[in-house]
């Protein structure tokens, strides 16, 4: 047995002792922070620190005598290999939103037994599922036990990361103005306060950025607006006082991150709090005062920053027009090396592409870790080549490419597949599969307010006809500068509701895929944003939207099987070449303009 896995195995045996002393039965380790959060501080990484699941999402249930994983499909070949020996068995969930772990805790356990999970990571509409889940078979619901904080001697701090200032002219929206726009929202609802836990709303709203996380420009922080002040709980020292003064003039206060619990106590009794269910915990729901009156409905923040204004949108042009050219400069140096016979790995894919992002103006960081999966590694969606363990870039197959960048003006996200060698008719059978349905959303056009899951079948139907299909989402909505996955919009099978109505100025991903397990995985992926189209009946049955394609880059043609396209979808292909080269050939030159003007040539 392995260091790593024997640590992981002393862990979970701690927590069943922290289980006894405590007289619970089981616990639950969500990926979550006090913030819901898709990418956590290290401090709240708990899940991962149990079990050895390096995954972005899953959920951990340990039992005096059991251990289970939940995880999706995107996760379950990495899940099987790093969970191996473990004594944690996986279990296969159809995706990331299902409740199955609910469920299986509602089954094992028995009556007058005791579930402990950290109220304050606990999100406000799953505790409610879980306790009526456990209620009905008799099972107590401890949510003021941190078990986790028992056993992790050596747990992170709080990130210290300062905040800064989104300015002008990326920030086209005042905060001042932004304030006054969700203030509205909260009048109409008839509420007297406003509690924001979640950190890519306050990051908007305030015109604020930080770095307490990977990838996403956010920093750990809680608002509470009435119809006057704003206070921001967020960690001492971190607002610089230059900073801390313009806040205050646009009537910001600040207050210490561990305040909020006990600002949202000293309400008063008659307060009506408008809280968001999905994005804030129970630990902050139930610090209110018994007689405070909430109103649960999705933060009007939420869907204000995912419609992009227009101004926002010539700058996300700009950032993409800049994302393109880095590729450009990539893909010429990366290929000339392959060509060469230079030794090659999913890592200097990173390196290299990073490096070429880092050069571009107005670049900050990436927007998520580059996933460079050849052939077998690329059937991992969420894969990523570690030092520890990688593959070579050599021989014949399909390079799978998923990347993005954060820039001043706007969040990229990309993914391309190119052809290494010789590729095999099957992979170009599967490769042009994904493109069809790329190109099938692409030219879609549908009335303004469509939910967004209703479009997803049609990036899959060219995928279904052969009796093939991906175990993920077609689409997620892609912030300002922002987390690269936001809502309200998602364009998967996921259940609709009212809040996922297409709008213009949403930006969103097109991204179908394949994967073949051990074999090879393609995935093609656009940034898409949502503008108004006249049609031949002049909108007579209302206003219809269409997708404006964002990205700019070359998809490979050489991987295609022509005998799959269709005239109008090869016609598609070479009009969105012939933007991406007009767009990009002044920011180019050298190699990256000749790989550039070779890789948009008519198909």
């Amino acid at each position: 047995m392995d260091a790593r896995i024997s640590q992981i195995k002393l862990r979970i045996s701690r927590l069943r002792d922290a289980m006894r002393d405590t007289g619970t039965h089981a616990c639950l380790v969500p990926s979550a922070d006090p913030h819901l959060s898709e990418y956590l501080p290290e401090r709240w990484q708990g899940r991962e620190w149990l079990s050895g699941f390096t995954g972005s999402m899953g959920t951990l249930v340990v039992t005096l005598d059991d251990a289970r994983l939940f995880a999706d499909s995107r996760y379950w070949t990495q899940a099987e290999r790093e969970l191996d020996g473990s004594g944690i068995t996986l279990f296969k969930i159809p995706t990331g939103a299902a409740l199955h772990h609910i469920e299986w805790i509602a089954n094992t356990l028995q009556t007058g037994q005791a579930l402990a999970v950290d109220g304050q990571c606990l999100g406000l509409a799953q505790a409610q599922l879980l306790r009526t889940a456990l209620e009905a078979r008799g099972i107590a619901l401890r949510t003021e036990l941190d078990l986790l904080d028992r056993v992790w001697e050596d747990r992170p701090t709080l990130p210290q990361a300062p905040v800064y200032e989104h300015q002008a002219p990326q920030a086209t929206v005042s905060r001042a103005d932004k304030l006054a726009q969700v203030r509205a929202a909260m009048a109409a609802k008839g509420a007297s306060h406003h509690l924001i836990s979640s950190v890519d709303d306050v990051a908007w709203l305030l015109n604020l950025r930080g770095a307490d996380v990977s990838y996403n420009p956010v920093f750990m922080a809680h608002l509470l607006l009435d119809a006057q002040q704003a206070r921001l709980f967020v960690g001492a020292g971190k607002v610089p006082a230059e900073l801390a003064a313009r806040l205050a003039a646009d009537g910001v206060a600040l207050a210490d991150y561990d305040q909020a619990r006990a600002a949202l106590a000293a309400l008063p009794a008659e307060a009506c709090v408008l809280i968001d269910p999905r994005r804030s915990t129970l630990g902050l729901r139930e610090a209110l005062p018994a007689g405070a009156r909430v109103v649960e409905a999705i933060n009007p923040s939420t869907l204000a920053k995912s419609r992009k204004t227009a101004a926002e949108a010539r700058f996300v042009r700009e950032a993409m027009e800049q994302d393109g050219a880095a590729m450009c400069a990539f893909y010429a140096r990366f290929e000339a090396a392959l060509a060469a016979g230079e030794a090659l790995s999913e890592l200097t894919v990173d390196e290299w592409l990073s490096a070429e992002r880092a050069r571009r103006p107005g670049f900050v960081g990436l927007s998520f870790s580059t996933i460079a999966g050849f052939n077998a590694n690329g059937a991992l969606p969420h894969y990523r080549a570690t030092p520890e363990s990688f593959s070579a870039i050599a021989g014949d197959g399909l390079l799978l490419i998923d990347s993005g960048g954060q820039y001043l003006g706007g969040t990229t996200d990309i993914t391309r597949v190119w052809a290494i060698g010789t590729v095999t008719p099957a992979q170009r059978r599967d490769y042009t599969l994904v493109l069809k349905g790329t190109i099938a959303l692409s030219r879609t056009r549908f009335p303004r307010g469509t939910l967004s899951p209703m479009l997803d079948a049609i990036a899959r139907a060219p995928l279904w006809q052969h009796g093939l299909d991906y175990g993920h989402g077609t689409g997620h909505g892609v912030g300002y500068f922002m987390n690269v996955h936001e809502g309200p919009q998602s364009i998967s099978k996921a259940v609709p509701d009212a809040n996922m109505a297409m709008e213009p100025g949403m930006i969103t991903s097109i991204e179908p895929g394949l994967y073949r397990p051990s074999q090879w995985g393609v995935r093609i992926e656009n940034l898409v944003l949502n503008v108004a189209v006249d049609t031949p009946e002049h909108n007579a049955f209302g206003e219809m939207l269409g997708f404006e394609t964002l990205t700019l880059c070359p998809i490979a043609t050489d991987c295609i099987d022509r005998a799959l396209l269709d005239t109008a979808e090869i016609e598609w292909l070479n009009a969105y070449h012939a933007e991406v080269r007009a767009r990009l050939l002044p920011l180019v030159d050298g190699a990256a303009r000749d790989w550039l003007l070779r890789r948009t040539e008519p198909f």
